[in-house]
Parts: structure tokens; sequence; C-alpha cells
């Protein structure tokens, strides 16, 4: 229970260094990787049926080669892939704007230290410490955010990639 309430403590004073743009980035950080889980969990269990069930449809008509068949091969490889793709651009929204407001919270911080300089001038050197701390803690949050998803998102992208691939490869137009 201790450590529980050490853990809470630990990271509001993380947050509280690092300002409020570092309560904004963990926000992002939670969504994107709340997605990556549930693409993972949908490429799990619910992809190999949507899958399997254009199979079978497919392989239940009786004529493949004509114009409209292979315009219905192409809708139903289509439909696959768009759910297979659904929130993969989100995801990697999400990581482009990391390190942004990373930036975005260096810039505030280096506002901070500037204020400070304007009234105590540059011989108060805590004073201005503080503001630095707000300037790199950001950056850093921002990029290990966004390079905590970049390897998640690149696997999720060519998962859903192999298995439009296979899904086109397995509706042949051959009986």
């Amino acid at each position: 229970m201790y450590r529980l309430l050490d853990w809470y403590e630990d990271i509001r004073d993380f947050l509280e260094m690092g300002g409020p743009v570092l309560l904004v980035i963990g926000v992002l950080t939670l969504v994107m990787w709340i997605l990556i889980f549930e693409r993972i969990i949908y490429y799990r269990t619910g992809l190999p049926g949507y899958i399997a069930r254009f199979t079978d449809q497919w392989k239940a008509r009786d004529e493949r080669r004509s114009w409209n068949a292979r315009r219905i091969r192409d809708a139903m490889i289509s439909r696959v892939s768009n759910k297979a793709e659904q929130y993969l651009p989100l995801i990697k929204t999400l990581l482009a704007l990391a390190p942004l407001l990373g930036l975005l919270g260096t810039v505030t911080g280096m506002i901070e230290v500037f204020e400070v300089m304007a009234f105590s001038g540059t011989g108060n050197p805590r004073s201005m410490a503080a503001g630095v701390s707000k300037a790199t803690i950001p950056t850093m949050a921002g990029m290990v955010a966004a390079l905590s998803g970049v390897f998640a998102s690149t696997l999720l992208a060519r998962y859903a990639h192999r298995k439009v691939e296979h899904l086109r490869a397995t509706l042949t137009t051959e009986r």
C-alpha cells in the first residue's frame, strides 16, 4: 500500500516538474497505447473471422472469372483492408504529435526561464533551474512517447498488410 502511495507521489512530482504539457503528453500516450492494444486484440480475435467469412463467400461462388466477379473480389479485399488498417493512421498521427508536444513544453519552459531572468537577473541560478527542468522534461517525455509506439505501429502496419496480401492470394480467379 505504501509503495503504491510512493509511486503516486513520484508521478505527481514528475508531472509538476514538467508542467502542464507533460500531462497532455501522458494522455496522448495513453490513448495511443489503448489504440495499439485494441488493434492487437482485434488482429487476434476479430480479423481472422472476418477474413474467413469473405473467403467462404468467395469459394461458394460458381463463377470467378468475369469482370463482375473480379470487382466483387476487389470489394471484399478492400473491406478487409479497411478493417485491418482502421486505427493505424490515428496511431501514426499520435506518434507524430508526441514530439511536437514535447517541443511545446520546451518553449513554455524556456519562457519561464526568460521570465525569471527578467525579474531577478542572471544571478539566481536556482530559480532558473526550475524553468530549465520544465523545458527538458517534456522534450524527453515526447520523444519517449513517440519511440515507445514506433515499433508497435510498424509491426501492426506490416501485419495488416500481410493479412490483406494473403487474402488477395487466397481469393484467386481459378476454379
